[in-house]
């Protein structure tokens, strides 16, 4: 383990040269915060997301990147994870936000045995290192697998649900804590832990096994434009079951990842969370 200089352009690329000489080797890079990934944008766009389908140039380089809105500001909220999804295609590389210390150990070990070498991007939220709530039993990581859908894990009986919230990473806790506080048991909370290649087959059987639920709404931390929405709405309006629908829920339209106020941070924090639980006829949501 090497602390590097502070460069992110030269770092990447060189452990991105070592992940394609080592084929063997698990490399990781990790930024301080998942926005100082911009620095090194050309390694990732003219590499990372592209070498293999223009030289058939493989890698399994990890990108550990800090993601996460809690209210620490602009500079230090957002890895871009829009800008990942963007240059999704044709299979060239995983993007998760793994929320649990099982589902992270999982996917890691699967990173080292992939029989087909693929970059990963992962999200990785500051605030779930000391949060109590963010934990695993061991049989979690000596029986399972990676999880790209993680269902309610309060198993609910899936004829009482009637409205079915997706979320990724960390704002899960906070929709789960809210869920809890206010006793509410006809709202099921469901977990996308891999947001590309996107497990469109698993989100369908899940549709139909609540397809009682009309209402499906999509929470992000991100401004509209930011995070997973654009990329991910069209895909999970076509896998909806038969009379579905899809809201958006989270920030609105905004030029900069964050605010940099820590009280106007946790009225928008809030505000997100409680409009993903209130009647969608509310003008408010």
């Amino acid at each position: 383990m090497y602390d590097s200089l502070l460069s992110e352009f030269a770092v990447l690329g060189f452990d991105y040269g070592y992940s394609v000489s080592h084929s063997k080797a698990l490399v990781l890079w990790e930024a301080q915060f998942g926005d100082f990934v911009n620095g090194a944008q050309v390694i990732i766009d003219q590499f990372i997301s592209s070498a293999e389908d223009k030289w058939g140039q493989r890698n399994s380089l990890v990108m550990l990147l800090p993601h996460g809105y809690e209210g620490q500001g602009p500079e230090h909220s957002s890895a871009r994870l829009e800008r990942f999804l963007q240059l999704s295609a044709r299979g060239n590389m995983q993007v998760c936000n793994p929320s649990t210390p099982a589902s992270y150990f999982h996917l890691l070990r699967r990173q080292s045995r992939l029989q087909e070498r693929k970059p990963l991007v992962c999200l990785t939220p500051k605030s779930l290192l000391r949060l109590p709530a963010a934990v695993s039993k061991a049989s979690d990581l000596t029986s399972q697998r990676f999880q790209e859908i993680i269902d309610d894990v309060t198993d609910p009986e899936a004829t009482s649900i009637r409205r079915i919230v997706l979320c990724s990473g960390k704002v899960y806790y906070d929709l789960d804590a809210y869920r809890t506080e206010q006793n509410i048991t006809d709202v099921a909370i469901v977990r996308l832990e891999q947001l590309y290649p996107f497990a469109g087959e698993q989100l369908s059987a899940l549709f139909r096994k609540y397809n009682k639920a009309k209402e499906v709404v999509w929470t992000q931390e991100e401004p509209r434009n930011m995070g997973a929405w654009d990329f991910s709405d069209e895909r999970l309006t076509a896998k909806l079951a038969r009379g579905q629908s899809l809201t958006f829920v989270g920030r609105p339209h905004s030029p900069s990842p964050a605010t940099g106020s820590q009280k106007r941070h946790v009225a928008e924090q809030e505000a997100l969370v409680r409009r993903s639980f209130a009647p969608l006829a509310d003008p408010a949501a």
